[in-house]
């Protein structure tokens, strides 16, 4: 018997209700239990909106020069002053606002989901292949990120696309190390055990016995992960090496502004600075909290 159209759409408005109401409920016990941790969360989604809707947020075309309105300090006309283009410092920074997510989120998410995927198989099949995943990630994790960034990107050139490949292979090694170091220690489990017993393939068992016991770490490390791709873009912007002009980047209106006029134009330098601070600064607070929600060890402390 055919449910009637009313009555159907008041179910699906009840369930809707209902949905919205558990999810509100459970934001106001993570606010209440994590007050720090939400808060960067709300400013993370702020900045995302800001980023996103970019076009409609910024009141100037962030690539236009103005020579008549160059190197004005902040006013009402323009909030964070003009840099020597005339060009609008604070339509500037948030359209660099949307390169640095773009970077941060699809480096992260390849570096991030490939060395988990890595360290995953790597540790369920062990043998010569566990091997060689192991000595590549030795050679990877013997130089520093920025370093392996700096060498790639010097390699490839310039560009989004090259920045974003060059952050997520420097991001690979630790979570191929830390999925590994789970699936070691989860693998000789009496559920994995019995999924083998039954004859469970091999793909069956890493995808529902122990990539979810990978998740929280890989949530963990993906939020931190955000905050130090953010922080390298800006340095291989900084160095000439990361988006090139005119796109808006923080880390080369910072280079262009402390070189040239970091005496007689300061807000040139602190408004991407502190833009890229405090971005930086939320996502490792946001990280934190994950952290301190989903570690065993720390349950329990200062009321968690």
């Amino acid at each position: 018997m055919r449910e009637h159209p009313v009555i159907a759409q008041g179910t699906l408005v009840a369930r809707t209700l209902h949905r919205a109401l558990r999810i509100g409920i459970g934001a106001a016990r993570f606010a209440r239990k994590e007050p720090v941790g939400a808060l960067a969360l709300v400013i993370i989604i702020g900045m995302i909106l800001m980023a996103v809707f970019a076009y409609q947020v910024a009141p100037y075309e962030p690539n236009t020069p103005n020579v008549a309105e160059r190197l004005q300090g902040p006013s009402a006309a323009h909030w964070f002053g003009t840099d020597v283009l005339g060009r609008d410092m604070y339509s500037r920074i948030v359209h660099g606002a949307r390169v640095s997510f773009i970077v941060a989120f699809f480096s992260i998410g390849i570096g991030t989901t490939s060395g988990y995927m890595l360290g995953l198989i790597g540790g369920y099949v062990g043998g010569r292949f566990d091997l060689a995943v192991q000595r590549v990630m030795d050679v990877l994790l013997a130089l520093p990120g920025i370093l392996k960034a700096l060498v790639i990107v010097t390699l490839l050139g310039a560009g989004i696309d090259k920045v974003i490949i060059a952050i997520a292979v420097a991001h690979i090694p630790g979570p191929a190390r830390i999925a590994r170091g789970v699936v070691l220690s989860t693998k000789e489990n009496v559920y994995v055990e019995a999924s083998r017993t039954v004859g469970a393939s091999g793909i069956r068992i890493m995808l529902v016995h122990l990539l979810p016991n990978c998740m929280a770490p890989f949530l963990i490390l993906a939020s931190i992960g955000l905050a130090q791709a953010i922080l390298t873009e800006a340095s291989l912007s900084y160095l000439g090496l990361g988006v090139p002009p005119p796109h808006a980047s923080w880390g080369r209106m910072l280079s262009t502004a402390s070189i040239s006029h970091f005496a007689d134009a300061p807000w040139l330098v602190i408004a991407p600075g502190l833009a890229i601070m405090s971005l930086v600064l939320v996502f490792n607070m946001f990280g934190d909290t994950l952290r301190d929600l989903w570690d065993p060890k720390l349950r329990g402390r200062g009321g968690r």
